[in-house]
């Protein structure tokens, strides 16, 4: 694919992205005024769970179009690590809506409200009905890129917290059982924390440098001291700046005669390419610094 080619499909998929956001912010002000018409638990669950949602699509419209801007002397990684500190903060705030949805939830299965089950009903047709939309908008570029992957599975949860409030709708409506709002909105909670935590875990990991999910740095260990003239290896180290973008830093000790026969460059060139194609996660950022094996004795102390 080409530069312009791949700006033009940057430039598309912002477009969806745009659709999608204006769709679930029209959403969103329509389940809040439902939330103070109805006083629906459900339908507050529902709408704080789209609040992220349209957090998180915003997000994504926004680093749609920062992927288009070069690193520089400042953030020579570019921005990519603000998708993770947002996403955090995202997750964070989802979590304490989750727990809120339980405590609140638990009180009005000991004192149910009053619900009109009739523009509850409503209200969440219309928050159904849009996030269809949304469905349809992202389906074609669900899988692109990690943004729209994530863009696409909010706007399938958010599709389905809204048909829980209709059928919550319904069986207030039908039975009068008014515990029916809070026993839905619980179910929405459980929905929402498997998935926030996991969301959590993986941007903390992120933070903490851990090694990215799907490495063995043992394997890749073992791959590099397989390499001919590599006697070992130390201060190994695999971090991810961001979805997608993981780095690979390393001290290689090799043969004294590498660097005198010229050797030396095709070894950098053999480390690159196997943790770039060998393994599942593809480290296509690397940094090896070659040592001879008199090195050790002028390191500092050393990592595995």
């Amino acid at each position: 694919m080409t530069e312009h080619d791949n700006a033009r499909s940057i430039s598309s998929n912002s477009g969806r992205l745009a659709i999608a956001f204006g769709i679930a912010a029209t959403i969103l002000i329509a389940e809040v005024v439902g939330v103070i018409l109805t006083g629906s638990l459900a339908l507050l669950v529902d709408a704080a769970h789209m609040l992220t949602d349209v957090g998180g699509l915003l997000l994504a419209l926004f680093a749609a179009n920062l992927a288009t801007r070069p690193a520089n002397l400042r953030r020579t990684w570019g921005y990519g690590r603000a998708e993770v500190l947002a996403a955090t903060a995202q997750a964070t705030v989802l979590l304490g809506v989750g727990i809120f949805v339980f405590v609140e939830g638990a009180q009005r299965l000991v004192k149910p409200p009053n619900i009109s089950s009739g523009p509850l009903a409503i209200f969440g047709i219309i928050g159904f009905i849009g996030n269809i939309a949304s469905i349809m908008v992202l389906l074609r570029v669900r899988s692109a890129n990690f943004n729209l992957r994530a863009a696409f599975l909010e706007t399938v949860n958010d599709a389905l917290g809204s048909a829980a409030v209709i059928i919550a709708a319904i069986i207030m409506g039908t039975t009068g059982w008014m515990r029916a709002d809070a026993v839905v909105a619980m179910l929405i909670g459980i929905l929402i924390l498997p998935r926030t935590l996991k969301l959590l875990w993986e941007t903390i990991d992120v933070l903490l440098e851990s090694i990215p999910r799907g490495l063995d740095l043992d394997s890749v260990r073992t791959h590099i001291l397989e390499l001919p003239h590599v006697q070992s290896v130390h201060d190994l180290h695999v971090t991810q700046i961001s979805t997608g973008l993981p780095v690979l830093t390393a001290h290689v000790v090799v043969n004294d005669e590498c660097f005198y026969d010229g050797h030396a460059p095709a070894i950098i060139d053999n480390l690159q390419k196997c943790v770039a194609e060998h393994f599942e996660v593809q480290i296509q950022h690397s940094t090896f610094q070659l040592e001879r094996m008199a090195h050790v004795d002028h390191e500092h102390v050393t990592h595995a």
